[in-house]
Order: structure tokens, then C-alpha cells, then sequence
């Protein structure tokens, strides 16, 4: 079962979650002087919007049309319920979930490129540099790039980039530079902090670039919102009042927000953070001020953090493979309206692969996190004897990350 809403049922707005916390989040800090970071100091990085949008308070922020018209070749997004996870599983719970693996780089991280593209575009930017994990983000703005017109230039995890050449095929085919990280040390498999600092390095060095960034920031986690909007118009369709949990992966924090914080302000919804044992940052990791990247050149974030000079493991899921998370994300769990959980690699691939032979599709390694909290949360269900509505968000598909399916398939997969 599915529920598709027309392109005029598009969100019109982004959601905004600021003004729902339970307190004031703490500023940035500037690296050099540590004292909280003003438009000015961000000015050579962003464009005046996107920066308004990080502080702004405002309840809901308008889209603008140009940005509405690209996302409509792929939004709204379809609701559907895995109807055949929950037979196999025997619970009464029932799983939703928002397809985000149908936009063109498979992902939802177009939600957040196309806006920051057109931002970058009507401030006169001519070039846009950034880095990337498994390589979602950055086929998201070589995609929207090119749709106005943008070079972009892509910093991307060695180890990602070594293990996910087509990632680099789809960048370049909509016409992206992509370059492996970090540059000046070969043998390092590299970390999203290393190519954070590749990327910044870049746009300061060049009066014609600005960086542009996947996940973490406040303005990213907005963008997103569109997934949870549509999400709840659709759930009112299948007939449900409301979720009882919202479930998403989370390295950043860019998708899970994108599905929960529309929900924060609603009582009785539990919310769930899903991130790899390897990467613990919510689970393992210390709240306090730490820099975006591995170099100290970005602004201090108060956030759940491993250490910038953390190097994770090369796990597939490489979208979730950073040091740090959402300053909105680390609130929301410091306050203890969202859970955090951690699964090893080996789980969340047995998950996806239950889910492939239930449902049919192939979900990205970032998802199988999402797919095993699913998972348990039905059995838990099925356990008590209680009826569960599940929603998850579907953050991308996995084909073009095959080879972390044979290497699971074929026992080839470390923990």
C-alpha cells in the first residue's frame, strides 16, 4: 500500500524546529577567537540566505518557487507500508516508511543541494566546493549544480571513494570534479572531518566559491523538513493519527531530522537516532564545543562529538562516518526528547537484506541502520502484543553499493 501526494501538495514552507526546543541553542564559535561567530565571519563561506536561515526563528520559512519547481521533478515522495516486512516479522505493528530513494541521485539529499545551489546562484557564486562520505551528498550537488549552472568540486573519503567508484561516475556525469581525501596524505583512508577541511580550504582560497555543506547545519536540517511535512499529510491519508515512533540514521543528522523534527512538537511520539557502533557519537560520544572538521578551520559547534581528530573505522555506511552531529540533533538528545541507538555493521546488513527479500528493494548501508531499529521495534511490539505504527525514513537505495553486499553475502564483512 502507498499514498502519493499530487505535486501541488508539496510543501510550500520549510518546518522549523528553533523555536520548539526546549532551550536556546548555544552559537558557533569563531576557531581563532572562540567568541560566538556573526554573519560576517560566515559571509566568505555562505550566501547572505543561508545564513539568515541558520539563526532565523521564524516558525516556517518560504521556498522559494525556483526551488519548488526542481523538486517537483521527483516530490512529493510516496508513503508506503511495508506490509511484507510485518508479515515476515508476525507483528502487529505497523511500518511506514518515505521513499526517498526515488530523487534522481537516490537519496535525500537533494532536499537540501537544490536550495543551496540556488542560493549560491543568485548571490553571483560562480563554484561550489564540498566534501562527501559514500558519495549521496556529493552526487546531490554535482545534481543540483548543474542544474544552475554551478561547477562543484568534490572532496570525497578516500575510503568511499576507493570502495564506491560509480559514486564518482554519477558525480562527474552531471558534471562534477571529484577528488579523493584527504589531499596531501595518500595512504590515510581519510574521515568526513579531513575532507570538511579539503573542501573549506578550497572556497577560502577562491573569491569565486562557496562551500557548501550535507548535513550539521541548521539551514540543512531545514531543508529537509519537506520529508516530514509530507509524511504527516500522507499518514492522515492511510488513516493513522500518529506515529508512535519515528525512526531514522543518523551521521549527521540531515535525514533523521528531516523525518522527525516536524514531530518534536508533538507529545507522545517517541523520536530514534540510528548510527553505527563504529561511529558511536550519540551513544559514545561527550557533549561540548568541537570543530566541524579535522583541521580547526570551521567554527566551534556545541554537539555530541567523538573528537574532530576522531578517524572511524571504514565502514560501508560512510554517510555516517563523522565525528560530530546536528547542534538541533545533540538538543534534541541531550533534553531527552530523542533516543539514540548503535548497531555493528554485520546487524544492520542482516537487516537489509531482510528487508530486500521481503520488500524488494536495496536499501543504502546508511538505511540498513534505520531498517534494524525497524526491525527491533516491531519484534518488541510483536513481544507485548501491541499494535505500533512505525515510520522510517527510506534515506536511499543501495545500488550503487553493491560491493558491500558481496562482501556481506560472501562473509567478507569485519564488524
Amino acid at each position: 500500500m502507498r499514498w502519493n501526494l499530487p505535486p501541488s501538495e508539496l510543501p510550500t514552507t520549510w518546518f522549523n524546529v528553533l523555536p520548539h526546543l526546549a532551550g536556546q541553542l548555544e552559537p558557533p564559535l569563531h576557531p581563532a577567537t572562540r567568541q560566538p561567530v556573526g554573519p560576517d565571519d560566515l559571509a566568505p563561506l555562505f550566501p547572505m540566505a543561508l545564513i539568515a536561515q541558520e539563526v532565523s526563528t521564524e516558525p516556517s520559512i518560504e521556498i522559494p518557487g525556483e526551488v519548488l519547481d526542481v523538486l517537483r521533478l521527483w516530490r512529493p515522495t510516496p508513503l508506503i507500508r511495508a506490509t511484507r516486512l510485518e508479515n515476515a516479522l508476525g507483528t502487529p505493528a505497523r511500518i511506514y516508511y518515505k521513499d526517498e530513494s526515488v530523487s534522481p541521485a537516490g537519496s535525500h539529499k537533494p532536499n537540501t543541494a537544490v536550495p543551496q545551489a540556488y542560493y549560491n546562484k543568485a548571490e553571483g557564486v560562480k563554484r561550489l566546493s564540498t566534501e562527501t562520505g559514500a558519495g549521496q551528498w556529493g552526487s546531490a550537488l554535482c545534481l543540483a549544480s548543474t542544474f544552475f549552472g554551478l561547477e562543484c568540486k568534490v572532496y570525497m573519503v578516500r575510503a568511499s571513494f576507493q570502495q564506491k567508484p560509480y559514486r564518482r561516475v554519477l558525480m562527474e556525469t552531471w558534471g562534477g570534479n571529484v577528488v579523493p581525501s584527504p589531499v596531501d596524505k595518500p595512504d590515510h583512508p581519510g574521515s568526513l572531518g579531513a575532507a570538511i577541511s579539503d573542501a573549506v580550504r578550497d572556497a577560502a582560497g577562491r573569491a569565486d566559491t562557496h562551500y557548501s555543506l550535507g548535513s550539521v547545519l541548521n539551514h540543512v536540517l531545514l531543508h529537509q523538513t519537506v520529508i516530514g511535512q509530507e509524511a504527516k499529510t500522507q499518514l492522515a491519508l492511510a488513516g493513522e493519527d500518529h506515529p508512535d515512533v519515528v525512526i531514522g540514521c543518523c551521521g549527521g543528522g540531515s535525514n533523521l531530522g528531516g523525518i522527525s523534527l516536524p514531530f518534536v512538537p508533538d507529545k507522545g511520539v517517541r523520536l530514534l537516532a540510528v548510527e553505527p557502533t563504529s561511529c558511536p557519537t550519540l551513544t559514545g560520544g561527550r557533549f561540548e564545543y568541537d570543530f566541524g572538521d579535522t583541521a580547526g578551520l570551521t567554527p566551534l559547534l556545541p554537539m555530541y562529538t567523538l573528537g574532530h581528530d576522531f578517524v572511524p573505522p571504514s565502514i560501508h555506511a560512510g554517510g555516517l562516518r563523522y565525528h560530530g552531529d546536528a547542534p538541533v540533533i545533540s538538543a534534541l538528545v541531550r533534553s531527552g526528547r530523542m533516543e539514540a541507538v548503535a548497531y555493528p555493521q554485520s546487524k544492520t546488513f542482516e537487516a537489509a537484506v531482510m528487508w530486500a527479500r521481503t520488500q524488494g528493494t536495496v536499501p543504502a548501508p546508511e538505511t540498513g541502520h534505520a531498517i534494524k531499529a525497524v526491525i527491533d521495534e516491531a519484534l518488541a511490539a510483536k513481544e507485548e502484543g501491541k499494535e505500533k505504527v512505525i515510520l522510517f525514513n527510506y534515506s536511499g537505495h543501495g545500488l550503487l553499493d553493491l560491493s558491500a553486499y558481496d562482501d556481506f553475502l560472501h562473509d567478507r564483512l569485519p564488524d
